[in-house]
Formats: structure tokens, sequence, C-alpha cells
């Protein structure tokens, strides 16, 4: 029995290697992510990053063109440049003083096709665009460390590159798939311990 675990961890090992991405060879599959700098200095660094004219101007561009509903307080997408024109300087002083809150989630329920609903969480216009200007300063922190086989929502990534990655593992022989979707995984992310991974 130990002979034969033996034999197949070997023959696992061979075709991992066989199907390992062209210039990727050495770099981890998965590994524990970095986490950001724990500093004051450095903290204080990515949130002058975040406030930069471009990266916000970027994030504004990104919020306008994603579109969606309104949060609580009833604000659109389409209303979001009036928005900041009259409250940005109180919310900037706010997120340099460590005072700014978020507001409440607006929950909506999706119907699924098979039955029951799904629910959604949709921040208001502000804290999206909030959400994103900080997502793209954090971004290149983190993704480096993440898979190189993970392709859903990553920069640079997209569902053609999992299909050719799909592809190279049938030339090499594997002809096995696991598909699965886990049960309301984000409802069980343990985001105390999430937030407290980032926030190091």
């Amino acid at each position: 029995e130990e002979q034969r675990q033996q034999n197949i961890s070997q023959e696992s090992l061979r075709q991992r290697e066989a199907v390992k991405p062209l210039g990727y060879a050495g770099a981890p599959s998965s590994s524990s992510a970095q986490v950001a700098p724990s500093s004051r200095e450095d903290q204080n660094n990515l949130l002058e990053r975040m406030l930069e004219g471009d990266n916000l101007r970027l994030a504004y561009k990104r919020v306008v063109q994603n579109g969606g509903a309104p949060g609580v307080d009833g604000v659109t997408v389409a209303n979001l440049q009036v928005y900041l024109n009259t409250h940005w300087a109180r919310v900037k002083t706010e997120l340099l003083t460590g005072t700014y809150r978020p507001a409440p989630v607006k929950r909506v329920e999706i119907p699924k096709p098979g039955g029951g609903v799904r629910l959604l969480g949709i921040p208001t216009v502000m804290d999206r665009f909030l959400q994103q200007a900080l997502l793209q300063v954090m971004n290149p922190i983190f993704d480096a460390q993440f898979s190189w086989y993970s392709y859903g929502f990553r920069p640079g990534k997209s569902a053609h590159d999992a299909v050719k990655q799909a592809q190279r593992y049938i030339q090499s022989g594997l002809r096995w798939v696991v598909d699965l979707d886990l049960e309301k995984f984000f409802d069980q992310v343990n985001h105390d311990m999430l937030v407290a991974r980032v926030a190091r």
C-alpha cells in the first residue's frame, strides 16, 4: 500500500510539472497572502496613494463604467460627481483622521433560477468609489501572492486564459475534471480573520 501511494504521488508530481504554465517554473501555485505594511508610516503612504488625483480619477471612471443601483442613500452613479463636489472635503478629512465610516449596505434579494434567492449587498456609490480607489492601491500588493492558476476577477487574467490552461492540461494527458461550487461560501468567510490579515 505504501509503495502504491508513493507511485501515485510520483505520478501526480510528474503531471503537475508537465502542465505548469510557461514562465512560471519554480513559482508556487499557492501561498499565503502577503500582508499590507504594518508601520504607521507605511499605512499613511498607502492612504496617500489612495487619495492621489490620478488614482481617484481612475476609480471614478471605473465606478461610472460599472454602473449599478444606488445604495441606502439613494445617490446614483449619474449623481456621483455632484455628490463628490459637495461632500469630498469632509470625506477626505474623515479618511485622513481615521473617522470615516461606510454607510450601511443595502440588502437586495435576487431570485435564483432553481428557486430560492441570492442576497446581494449594495454599497453606496460613494463607498464603491472609495473601495475602488483602495483596491487599485492594494491589489498589486496581494495579487502577486495569489495562485497562478486562479483566473477569476484578477487583473490581466480572463476566462480565456483559464480555457487555455485547461487545454494544456488535456494535452498533457490529464482526463479528470472536478467541478464544484461551495455553497454560501462568501457568507461563511471569517471576516475578522480576513480583516486582521489585511491590516497587518
